[in-house]
């Protein structure tokens, strides 16, 4: 079990106030690793940072904008210097706009890919010049089930998580050679706050994710901590520029087989 323990480890995860970013978050430090919060909303941030102490995790708040190159350079300085060094990066902060590609502004495209595939870019770029110095890191990229399949609606998320998906394994191959591992976790759907509304019986979507999915289920958030701690820990020390997916088996299947 030495292999999956994080004591004494740092772990930054971008955006994790809620949702899959904060059961990573949990995750992480409950296998020992001190964590290190960031949001763009000072209330999220409270209210997380306290959730976290219940639990008895150590969390640490810091409040910026991961597409803002300088802000977030400035808050990479004040995280190392506070903490000595930063062992895990989790690109979790993202958005999505639900909108037909011919009815879409350009502007609202590019701001999904900024947040979605450029701001990854910024954090693994500022934080991977002290992992190369200390020859040690591990990277994880929060992709999706876009990063291989298409859907209505989604174009924008579709575009960043794909090149998220790619940043990963040209990051990876970059840094390999100072023992960094840079990996993706590709979730399927989750039963969060934000897919309750649509996750009530007889709704379509919740019927269409129900039957296009072999375990017949939602994923639990809690369900991605262990992915998380294998690719944050020594386990995965081999492991570079591959995408996990937590799907529940989505993309193993073209459908979920008839009853039995």
């Amino acid at each position: 079990m030495n292999l999956f323990d994080l004591t004494g480890k740092t772990a930054l995860i971008t955006g994790g106030t809620h949702g899959l970013g904060m059961a990573i978050a949990n995750g992480l430090a409950s296998a020992g690793a001190e964590l290190v919060i960031t949001d763009i909303t000072q209330d999220k941030l409270d209210t997380a940072i306290g959730q976290y102490g219940e639990k008895g995790y150590k969390a640490t708040p810091y409040l910026f904008d991961v597409t803002d190159e300088t802000a977030a350079e400035k808050a990479v300085e004040r995280i190392v210097e506070k903490h000595g060094k930063i062992d895990i990066l989790v690109n979790n902060a993202g958005i999505i706009m639900r909108q037909m590609a011919v009815d879409m502004k350009v502007s609202d495209f590019r701001k999904v890919i900024d947040v979605d595939l450029v701001g990854p870019f910024v954090m693994s770029k500022l934080v991977a010049r002290d992992m190369i110095r200390r020859k040690s890191g591990k990277i994880i990229n929060m992709c999706s089930m876009m990063s291989e399949l298409g859907r209505d609606n989604v174009s924008a998320y579709a575009a960043a998580k794909g090149g998220l998906k790619m940043l990963t394994r040209n990051l990876a191959t970059e840094w390999a050679r100072h023992n960094i591992q840079v990996n993706g976790i590709g979730p399927g759907y989750f039963a969060t706050s934000q897919t309750e509304p649509i996750r009530v019986d007889g709704h379509p979507f919740n019927e269409f994710i129900i039957n296009r999915t072999p375990e017949g289920r939602w994923g639990q958030p809690d369900e991605l901590a262990g992915t998380a701690i294998y690719l944050a820990s020594e386990a995965s020390n081999f492991v570079n520029g591959q995408v996990v997916y937590v799907d529940g088996g989505i993309l193993a299947t073209i459908g979920k087989p008839a009853g039995e």
